[in-house]
């Protein structure tokens, strides 16, 4: 029964959220520094989600071939390779990092 209370809290807590981000006034909106800031926030959780996901193993931090991996895109963007080619290499990289150390 817990399950279905903290499924119910969670729509009901998106709902009002969403609610919320309609009660907004449409001035506010349209500030410079809240374009800004709305352009940067989505790229910043982006960054913050792949470095968590890459350098940790539930409270550790690890560098492994995910490093690897991870580095091999970032070059292939530098490149500025495709999309399908940056996680292409990523894929290859860590795949050949993890065959190689076991």
């Amino acid at each position: 029964m817990s399950v279905w209370i903290a499924i119910g809290a969670t729509a009901v807590g998106c709902y009002l959220v969403k609610l919320l981000g309609l009660l907004v006034p449409a001035g506010a909106l349209e500030r410079p520094l809240v374009k800004r800031l709305a352009a940067l926030l989505p790229v910043a959780l982006l960054a913050a989600l792949t470095a968590q996901q890459t350098f940790s193993t539930g409270q550790q931090l690890m560098l492994d071939a995910r490093g690897a991996g991870l580095a091999a895109a970032a070059l292939a963007l530098v490149l500025r390779a495709p999309f399908l080619v940056v996680v292409g290499a990523a894929v290859v990289v860590t795949a050949g990092v993890r065959a190689i150390s076991g």
